[in-house]
């Protein structure tokens, strides 16, 4: 059984609408113009696919996508947008759930390996891509830098989002290499807030290449974020590229 934590019904019900700035075109554009070049005239999966808020404008731009999907909550979200045949989705894990076929291009975006709460399944997730992949193809994923350079010590908690809407911030544990996010999200109209949290397993980036070579697919390509800006160290995020060989 998989360590992710499952998406409730409640979460997956509200997710499109609190997630609006990362559905806005002018994060959306660059994330697909990524994609859709990578997949070219192939087939393309998606891990975690959710409600697909990348799924499915990728395959309205012409791009055969499928997808898994942990929470049956999610697919259902998603289903009111494409049904199965346009967009197929299996529910299951995204380190040991297999579907048909072979694709130009396996993805995962938005910090979702980091729901893989140990080592040994983020392993298995590049090894179930490299399974996935044609020769050639590629592993994309997205995943923030962890803040640790932002703790002075004693300190475990860094914010990352303070507005009149949303107040957000991680506490870390860097023995066990987790962290927890913290949400306090204002409820419409009212003056309460919500309060969420998610467990993560932060991954530097270091970490994932050796997890790529295990699983026999080699470093392509690391860029701070979708729109092809250079990676340096002062990166909160990294877009990296891992390739099967031909």
């Amino acid at each position: 059984m998989t360590s992710s934590e499952l998406w409730t019904r409640a979460t997956a019900d509200r997710y499109d609408a609190e997630e609006t700035e990362m559905s806005s075109a002018a994060v959306l554009g660059p994330t697909l113009d990524f994609l859709s070049e990578l997949a070219g005239d192939g087939r393309a999966l998606e891990f975690a696919i959710g409600t697909g808020r990348v799924g499915v404008p990728l395959r309205e731009r012409g791009v055969p996508v499928t997808g898994i999907e942990l929470s049956a909550h999610m697919a259902a979200a998603l289903r009111r947008k494409a049904d199965e045949e346009t967009l197929p989705v299996t529910i299951g894990d995204m380190a040991t759930t297999v579907v048909p076929g072979e694709f130009a291009l396996v993805y995962l975006v938005y910090n979702t390996i980091s729901n893989l709460l140990t080592q040994d399944e983020q392993v298995e997730c590049f090894r179930n891509a490299a399974r996935h992949l044609r020769p050639g193809g590629r592993f994309v994923i997205e995943l923030g830098v962890p803040p640790l350079r932002f703790l002075p010590p004693g300190q475990v908690a860094v914010p990352f989002d303070v507005s009149d809407r949303h107040v957000g911030f991680d506490t870390v544990d860097p023995v066990e290499q987790t962290l927890v996010s913290h949400h306090f999200t204002r409820e419409t109209d009212t003056a309460h807030y919500r309060r969420g949290a998610s467990r993560h397993r932060y991954a530097w980036p270091a970490e994932l290449d050796l997890m790529a070579r295990l699983a026999g697919l080699a470093l392509e390509r690391r860029v701070a974020d979708w729109d092809g800006s250079p990676f340096t160290q002062d990166s909160l995020k990294h877009v990296s590229v891992w390739r099967r060989p031909m």
